[in-house]
């Protein structure tokens, strides 16, 4: 596959500050097309160069390899409504027009949830089980934002309720859960909630976080997920491009994968069909879908879904093409305020894709 165009863009980033490195990764359903790693690990003279095994929080696509596959899970088994109100399981979210938000909004991201507060506030002094409590019941206590359905609002405390939902339909936490369900079925070695320390040289890092007052490495940089102990549904994962990989080959082989069924193609469709929930909106079911200004850029087909991640991180599958791309950076280090990655992960997408218009020819891996 030609790659030389969207690397040479990338080294062009980094050259101008956008991030320190990157790794990208591309593969079709049945084998991985190309692999690079490019730049540092941070801007210091005396960093050591990415490598295909370099660990990247991956922040919000933490969503669609966590909290979204284990809801298609359940649902197929009939343990999970989609229509059903969230407060059939978790009875504390009631009140005023709440009572009429379904499980599916919260996928959808409109249920009329505020998109955030700083919940990790709560966490001082606290063990996680109290911590986590104290989040639900501070969602569970706020008002709705607009009315539900009536549009649309990216929200991270609407997949925290949903992961508080899979964890009390199963009675198992949701890092358990992800391994039991997910990871260790499909092989997916080296990804993983609180990287292990010996991992450390490996992990790029992110923030230098003034609540903290340290260099994030190995802890996750969204506080909120900080707040629960790193386990969290909206946040929380890190991992090399690598294994990631079957996952995005799972959703190409409409939910199989060496012989492992986890959902079917009509759950597959479901989730990652743009939802048209309320006007206006690009949201699949806990997935995004291409529109003007995709971080996926102009050329991704109809039948594509993707997500970003808050630290620079990005994952796009193209079913009609049977084609993804995975591009992981710690565009965050050493401080949030860098937006430089925005033009540049759409140009990446488009470069990929114009140097190889046609269905992508199978490569060696």
């Amino acid at each position: 596959m030609e790659t030389e165009n969207a690397t040479r863009l990338l080294n062009k980033a980094i050259s101008i500050g956008a991030m320190p490195g990157a790794v990208f990764l591309t593969g079709n359903s049945n084998e991985i097309l190309d692999e690079k790693a490019l730049g540092h690990l941070t801007y210091a003279l005396d960093s050591p160069s990415t490598t295909p095994e370099t660990i990247y929080d991956l922040a919000s696509l933490t969503k669609v390899i966590v909290t979204t596959p284990l809801a298609m899970i359940f649902y197929e088994r009939g343990l999970l409504k989609l229509e059903a109100p969230v407060n059939n399981y978790i009875p504390e979210f009631s009140g005023k027009n709440k009572n009429d938000v379904l499980v599916i909004d919260l996928l959808a991201h409109c249920g009329g949830l505020l998109w955030w507060t700083d919940l990790y506030k709560l966490a001082i002094h606290e063990s996680v089980i109290d911590t986590k409590q104290n989040y639900i019941d501070k969602i569970c206590g706020l008002p709705l934002d607009y009315p539900p359905r009536s549009k649309f609002v990216y929200s991270d405390l609407g997949f925290l309720l949903l992961g508080e939902i899979l964890e009390r339909l199963t009675k198992s936490s949701l890092d358990q859960l992800v391994y039991d369900e997910i990871f260790r079925p499909l092989g997916m070695d080296g990804i993983q909630y609180n990287p292990a320390e010996n991992y450390l040289a490996r992990i790029a890092p992110t923030e230098e976080d003034a609540w903290r007052n340290c260099l994030l490495r190995g802890s996750v940089h969204d506080e909120n997920a900080f707040g629960l102990g790193g386990v969290a549904a909206h946040a929380g994962l890190f991992s090399t491009a690598r294994a990631i990989a079957p996952l995005a080959q799972l959703f190409l082989q409409d939910g199989t994968l060496n012989g492992k069924r986890l959902f079917s193609s009509e759950t597959s469709r479901l989730f990652t069909t743009q939802s048209n929930l309320v006007p206006n909106s690009s949201r699949a079911l806990g997935w995004d879908t291409p529109d003007s200004g995709s971080s996926c850029g102009q050329f991704f087909s109809s039948k594509s879904y993707g997500h970003t991640g808050f630290t620079g991180t990005s994952l796009w599958i193209d079913s009609k093409r049977d084609f993804f791309v995975i591009l992981l950076t710690n565009r965050v280090h050493p401080t949030r305020n860098n937006s430089k990655l925005a033009s540049v992960r759409p140009a990446f997408h488009d470069a990929l894709i114009t140097a190889n218009p046609t269905k992508p020819t199978q490569a060696t891996s």
